[in-house]
């Protein structure tokens, strides 16, 4: 924990404590030092327990909203290290998972699709309260939920304590997904890895040192590099995509500059940049399909359907770059 963690914490602490009143709040030395203690274990088990990456879906909510607990609650604050409200609590969860949420529980409260009931909600599901809607919670099942409560109160697990007035589903069913047509691409789906054996030789491909290269550095197969190559640009280290994607590897400005890749014509930094985000990307996944839709749709489209998106882009996207690797 840093000092300047340390001192937002002394300051926060300070303020609740102020607020208690002297009747409430203790001995002041006495109270203050408690209240610390407790606030630097919290964070020192934030510190010690990182979400694991290679979790994603439902369980992968739960374990992000788990970060936050004993930050405390501000009306309107959406920065955990000042604090944050309910909704604030919310939208920043599904936002470091790359899915974008409403800012106020009412409009949350609306967004993906209606759960029945409690008996049917799954870890993750957004739980709201009252009607109109005031208060909303993130589910992690067996009858709890993650949530900012009020002021006063830290983030913390607590009881569904009455009944939602609304259970909203943002990550859809596995078995929807599949339905949904996932299950019919090449790879979608499986947990597989798709290409098991890494290879560090490309074959005989246009920059082939290249995707040899980046293999051996990032541990990623040649092979899907030059594929990936092929299917962006067909090779071509000067194509533009009409959205805006440049180079051999087709990397858009925005994740280009996040790279550290300064000139996306330039094929050795292209190659190098692309490789370090796909083997970020089956990291995280775990799967060779699942990187290549994130690669093309971006890592919260992936999140948000639990597989690979049913967009016919991205499906054909993974089975055209899949069948070049010999995985039908």
């Amino acid at each position: 924990m840093s000092v300047s963690d340390v001192t937002s914490r002394i300051s926060q602490i300070q303020a609740q404590l102020a607020l208690l009143g002297p009747s409430r709040a203790g001995s002041g030395s006495t109270a203050f030092a408690t209240a610390l203690g407790g606030a630097m274990k919290t964070s020192a088990a934030s510190d010690a327990a990182p979400v694991d990456s290679s979790i994603t879906g439902r369980d992968r909510v739960v374990q992000e909203a788990r970060k936050y607990l004993g930050v405390p609650y501000v009306w309107g604050g959406t920065d955990p290290a000042k604090g944050l409200d309910c909704s604030g609590l919310v939208q920043l969860v599904y936002h470091n998972l790359g899915i974008e949420l409403p800012r106020v529980s009412g409009d949350q409260a609306k967004a993906g699709t209606a759960v029945p009931s409690l008996d049917e909600a799954q870890p993750g599901d957004l739980l709201a309260f009252g009607s109109p809607v005031h208060h909303i919670a993130i589910y992690i099942g067996d009858g709890k939920m993650i949530e900012a409560p009020r002021p006063g109160l830290a983030v913390r697990v607590s009881d569904v304590y009455e009944t939602p007035s609304a259970i909203r589903r943002v990550l859809p069913d596995p078995d929807t997904t599949t339905t949904a047509g996932a299950a019919d691409t090449v790879g979608v789906g499986s947990t597989s890895t798709g290409s098991t054996n890494r290879s560090t030789n490309a074959g005989d491909v246009p920059y082939a040192d290249l995707f040899d290269q980046a293999a051996a550095t990032y541990g990623v197969d040649a092979r899907l590099l030059a594929a990936v190559a092929k299917q962006e640009s067909g090779y071509d280290a000067d194509a533009v995509s009409p959205a805006g994607a440049q180079g051999l590897m087709q990397l858009m400005p925005g994740t280009a500059k996040a790279l550290g890749v300064t000139d996306s014509f330039d094929p050795a930094q292209a190659v190098d940049g692309a490789a370090r985000m796909l083997s970020d990307l089956l990291d995280r996944f775990g799967s060779t399909p699942l990187a290549l839709a994130a690669y093309n749709a971006g890592p919260g489209a992936v999140l948000r359907y639990d597989g690979v998106p049913p967009y016919p882009e991205t499906q054909n996207y993974v089975r055209s770059i899949m069948a070049m690797l010999g995985e039908n």
